[in-house]
Order: C-alpha cells, then sequence, then structure tokens
C-alpha cells in the first residue's frame, strides 16, 4: 500500500504540534495534573476551614477565666512560640478533634494579637 507523499510531513507536524500545545499548556495556559488539581483543592479546603473556625477559637479566648493569664503568656511569648501558646491553651482544637490544629492556633494567634 502507497501513502501519499504529504502523509509524513504531515504527522511529523500534527507530533509537534502536540508536543507544543503540551508544553504550552502545562507552563503557561494553567493546566495541572490530578494530582496537583487534588493537593490545590486539599490546600483551599483546610484554609477555608480555618477562616470558619477562627471567630470559634476567639469566643473560646474569650470565655476562658484563664485567659488574662494565657494572653498575657502570649504576649510574653517569641514569634515561633505563639501558636503552641494557643494549642496548650485549648482554643485551637475544634469540637470533636482530639489534636489542636496548627494552621488555626496560627490564625487565632494573629487575630488574638490584632484584637489586642
Amino acid at each position: 500500500m502507497q501513502f501519499p507523499e504529504w502523509i509524513k510531513p504531515a504527522l511529523l507536524g500534527v507530533g509537534a504540534g502536540a508536543i507544543a500545545v503540551s508544553i504550552i499548556g502545562f507552563n503557561w495556559g494553567g493546566w495541572v495534573t490530578g494530582g496537583a488539581a487534588a493537593e490545590m483543592s486539599s490546600d483551599d479546603s483546610a484554609a477555608a476551614v480555618v477562616v470558619a473556625l477562627t471567630p470559634y477559637c476567639i469566643r473560646k479566648s474569650r470565655n476562658d477565666p484563664g485567659a488574662p493569664a494565657i494572653l498575657a503568656e502570649l504576649e510574653d511569648a517569641s514569634s515561633y512560640q505563639r501558636h503552641t501558646v494557643v494549642e496548650d491553651a485549648g482554643w485551637a482544637t475544634p469540637l470533636g478533634a482530639e489534636e489542636p490544629s496548627r494552621e488555626l492556633a496560627d490564625a487565632c494567634e494573629s487575630a488574638l494579637s490584632n484584637d489586642t
């Protein structure tokens, strides 16, 4: 079977075009793999949970009878230890969770620092 003479350059052009479109799409077009999309979705949902629970953390801090001492400790703590103070106070532990959330503690500490 004889193929027309134009088939080989056409197939090479199609292959080169597919490679070029893939490179452009992934580098500049915003295309992502399924794993990257899942990771971005997970990060976004965790950030949304932190935003939603920050008022809960602030409310827990205001209702805590030992809050003045904890806030004084928070003020005296270095910047990298502040989230630990909020975690130890129990303010960054969401309802039903056994462990405090580091991200929630950071957001709560930041909100408490802005309030004072």
